[in-house]
């Protein structure tokens, strides 16, 4: 019978169980491979991934927010706030960092929507498209540090509702407020002799758009502080939007 030459040449190779077993070795050096290869895919997706995603929230303007428009806050904007109120180490520059935070955000926001021409006060942008009254900033600026506080971006504060103040029975001023944790939890701890609520406000009306906001003990405030205030203020129960004539 003739040989059959296929049946050599395949006999030179192991196939099946004539292959030599695997090293340790070998094995190691692949799993070491493997791992270096998810490390360095994890390493390029960590760096171009961004740090905080994106929102989009409704600013007022026009006084009264009668005129709202949604604005957009991108990722590479919010991770420079985020990165801005995370190098606070306690109430009082997180107080600091929010000023700035606050403003730098209605300035994105005056990019996109007509608050750009927004003024200080509401004698320079009177008439104006796109000015913002007492109640069109408290109502943004309690939106805007509601987000912040959404994404957990707050250590030492917590947001509340505007509150407002009168001034000669009838001006009536409002503002965004914060309030300290610290206060919070020892009046908790305490319900029989609690600590006076130590709260602040935020208040963006009294500058031009895009500056840091204004931001006072709520008592200073009450008392008529701020850039174009006088003494005389009290706080009288109320919300934006009650019908009552905003300060001026």
């Amino acid at each position: 019978m003739t040989p059959n030459p296929d049946r050599g040449m395949l006999a030179s190779f192991p196939t099946g169980s004539d292959r030599l077993p695997e090293s340790a070795d070998s094995r190691f050096a692949k799993a070491a491979g493997a791992a270096a290869f998810w490390l360095l895919l994890l390493w390029v997706l960590l760096g171009v991934a961004p740090a905080a995603t994106a929102e989009v929230l409704r600013v007022c303007y026009n006084y009264g927010c009668v005129a709202e428009a949604e604005v957009y806050f991108g990722d590479q904007q919010l991770t420079q706030v985020r990165a801005l109120l995370g190098v606070a180490r306690n109430a009082a520059e997180e107080r600091e960092k929010l000023s700035l935070a606050v403003g730098r955000l209605l300035g994105w926001a005056g990019q996109q929507t007509p608050i750009s021409a927004d003024r200080g006060g509401n004698y320079a942008d009177a008439g104006v498209y796109g000015r913002m009254d007492c109640i069109d900033h408290s109502t943004t600026g309690t939106r805007l540090l509601r987000m912040l506080e959404a994404r957990g971006w707050l250590q030492f504060h917590r947001v509340l509702e505007p509150v407002q103040r009168v001034r000669y029975l009838f001006e009536v001023h409002y503002s965004a407020q914060v309030e300290v944790l610290e206060a919070v939890a020892a009046a908790n701890d305490a319900p029989d002799t609690p600590e006076p609520a130590e709260r602040y406000v935020v208040d963006s009306w009294f500058r031009d758009n895009g500056q840091p906001a204004v931001v006072m003990a709520l008592p200073e405030w009450l008392d008529g502080g701020g850039v174009e205030e006088s003494a005389g203020a009290v706080m009288v129960a109320g919300v934006p939007g009650d019908g009552l004539p905003n300060e001026h």
